[in-house]
């Protein structure tokens, strides 16, 4: 489970064994139980793992007909 810190830490702080990691930082390598507490407590939110799809834009009024 991929997600994004939330949340800033004081120093010192650990997450999982390692050093908190900074907002915006995201992580994929914590257990999912972990994660998705994290993510339940509001402390991080789940990225997906793939981009959304690019949306296809057209021109309203555009007649070239």
């Amino acid at each position: 489970m991929k997600i994004r810190i939330l949340v800033a830490k004081p120093e010192g702080a650990v997450l999982h064994d390692r050093p908190w990691p900074a907002v915006g930082d995201t992580v994929d390598d914590l257990p999912t139980a972990v994660a998705a507490h994290l993510v339940a407590s509001e402390v991080a939110e789940q990225v997906a793992d793939t981009p959304p799809p690019t949306r296809r834009t057209s021109k309203k009024g555009d007649s070239s007909g």
